[in-house]
This record gives structure tokens, C-alpha cells and sequence, in this order.
């Protein structure tokens, strides 16, 4: 089993994402984190602990709620993409549980402080929370096994031409990370603009159970949904996690750009020119994109609601 830490904004995507991760048996999912992102993170405690509660998980793996707000830059949510509530389209209890009494970054520490082996973190919202993990508590770093980061893109960007959404909220968030030290592997927009769940995917876990009806019912009403099909950002981690022989990866150093008409954007040394040979990020850049929708359906038919 693979020891990770979900750090999130659900968000129609990080539900989907944390649904697969705390029902799949390989992974062990020892907290989940949120952060304001996708919307406020009042609203996106609310969600995770909503999705660990519909699927019975919420005496195992408790929430953490986490940054309110970017480091330094104002916050802009996406709610025009996920609703305002952050996951429309299904109408789920409120929870049973709350989050824990202490602060996502206190909760990561004392976590990774007390497992005897390292921890994936799995960071799918924006990095604000892990920034002031490795900034306030260094001493956790040999903890962080690795860190596998939804967003960043070698080309366009969904925020603005040259940022994508996560990276852009907070880019002073994502520079520290991405300086730490740690190892990370960049899940960003090269791979999950092209691993798109197919509207026939959808209308098989519509009807494949009750927790493939929530999902189908909250990814249908995603704002972010092509001719083709619905871009599944997050989710995308996940299945990087337990398939990466079905991801392209290339090694580059990726600095990150704070101000100015490119804030936000992740730009690779491709050229291999400024780092003496140096790189800091495994970078996804292709997909098997068939096997990630037939994975997800399987997934999605394995869930026990």
C-alpha cells in the first residue's frame, strides 16, 4: 500500500480524484487537507468531508482545513466552473463529522512526523498549504517520499495563456515548492487536456452504482466539459499513482514566474541551459488516454457506497 496525503479544493474534479484515492485498497490514505481554490475553503472542507462521509470513510481519515488564502496574491475562486457550492449537481448530506481542531499545516507535521515511512503527498488544489508546510517545518521534507502536483503546463494555460489555474492562484506557493528540494512530479494540463473522460465513460458509471451516479451527476454539471469529453484534472494523480507506466515523463527544471502578464506560468529549462544540468520535476507530458477511461469506469464499479 502506498502511504499518501491528499492536499484539495473539491471541487468537482478533487471529489472525483478523492473518490477514487480512499476507495482504491492499493493506496492508504492517511489525511486529507484543503485549501481555497476551486471555492472558499470553508465550502471545500465542507466537500471532502461530504465525499469521505458518502462513501462511510469518516472514522478512518480525518480533514484538516487549511489556508484561506493565497500567500500574497488576491484570491480568485472558480466557481463559474464548479458551481457555488463547489460540487453541483448532487444533493449530499451534510456531513457527519468536522474537521480536525488543528490547522492543515499542524495536521500534515504531525502526520508525516509520525509515520515511519515516507508519504506521497498528492496536491491537487493550490500549493499554499505545502508552502507553509516546507517553509515553517523543513524538517518534515525526508518525510515527503515525493510530492505528485496536479497543475503547471509546458504550453497553454486555462487561467490565463500562460498559467494554469492551481499554479496561478498562488505562484508564490508554487515556487517554494517547486525550490524545496523535495521530489515532485508535475501533473499539468499536457496530459489532463488530453486524458478527458468521454461522455460514453460517463453514461457507463451513471448507471453502474450509486457512487458512479454521484459522480456522473456532479462531473456533468462541470463548466470545464469539451465536445469530447470533461477534462478530470485531478483525477489524473491518482491514476499516475498506481499506473505510471501509462504517463510520458520527462525530467526538466521548472522555475515559476510571480508577476507580470505570465504570473503563474511553469516554465521549463528545455533547453537544459540555466541549471548546470540540474532538474527538480518529473513532468508528465502524454497520457494513454483510452486506458485512463477504462480505468476510471473500473474504479468507479469497485467503489462501495
Amino acid at each position: 500500500m502506498q502511504p499518501i496525503i491528499l492536499d484539495t479544493d473539491p471541487g468537482i474534479d478533487d471529489a472525483a480524484a478523492l473518490s477514487v484515492a480512499i476507495n482504491n485498497p492499493e493506496l492508504d490514505v492517511r489525511l486529507v487537507t484543503t485549501v481555497a481554490g476551486n471555492v472558499t475553503v470553508d465550502k471545500t472542507t465542507i466537500n471532502a468531508l461530504k465525499i469521505i462521509s458518502f462513501f462511510g470513510k469518516a472514522a478512518q481519515i480525518p480533514v484538516a482545513a487549511g489556508a484561506e488564502q493565497p500567500l500574497i496574491k488576491p484570491f480568485e475562486d472558480a466557481a463559474r466552473i464548479h458551481g457555488e457550492s463547489g460540487m453541483r449537481g448532487y444533493d449530499f448530506p451534510a456531513p457527519t463529522t468536522a474537521p480536525l481542531n488543528q490547522t492543515a499545516v499542524v495536521a500534515l507535521k504531525e502526520r508525516l512526523l509520525a509515520s515511519s515511512e515516507p508519504v506521497t503527498l498528492v496536491a491537487t488544489g493550490s500549493y499554499t498549504n505545502v508552502a507553509l508546510l516546507l517553509s515553517e517545518y523543513p524538517e518534515i521534507k525526508p518525510k515527503i517520499a515525493r510530492i505528485v502536483a496536479m497543475g503547471g503546463t509546458l504550453g497553454q494555460g486555462n487561467m490565463t495563456s500562460a498559467a494554469e489555474f492551481n499554479v496561478f492562484t498562488d505562484p508564490h506557493a508554487a515556487k517554494i515548492m517547486y525550490q524545496a528540494g523535495v521530489p515532485i512530479v508535475m501533473i499539468g494540463l499536457d496530459v489532463t487536456h488530453k486524458a478527458l473522460l468521454t461522455y460514453d465513460t460517463l453514461q457507463a458509471i451513471e448507471t453502474a452504482n450509486p457512487a458512479g451516479k454521484m459522480l456522473h451527476d456532479i462531473i456533468i454539471s462541470d463548466g470545464d466539459q469539451g465536445a469530447t469529453g470533461v477534462a478530470m484534472h485531478d483525477v489524473n494523480t491518482i491514476f499516475y499513482l498506481l499506473h505510471p507506466e501509462l504517463l510520458t515523463m520527462k525530467s526538466y527544471w521548472i522555475d515559476i514566474v510571480t508577476d507580470g502578464p505570465a504570473n503563474g506560468a511553469t516554465v521549463a529549462d528545455v533547453r537544459g541551459a540555466y541549471h548546470d544540468g540540474k532538474v527538480n520535476a518529473e513532468v508528465a507530458v502524454d497520457i494513454d488516454a483510452a486506458a485512463f477511461n477504462r480505468w476510471f469506469l473500473a474504479e468507479v464499479r469497485h467503489m462501495h457506497h
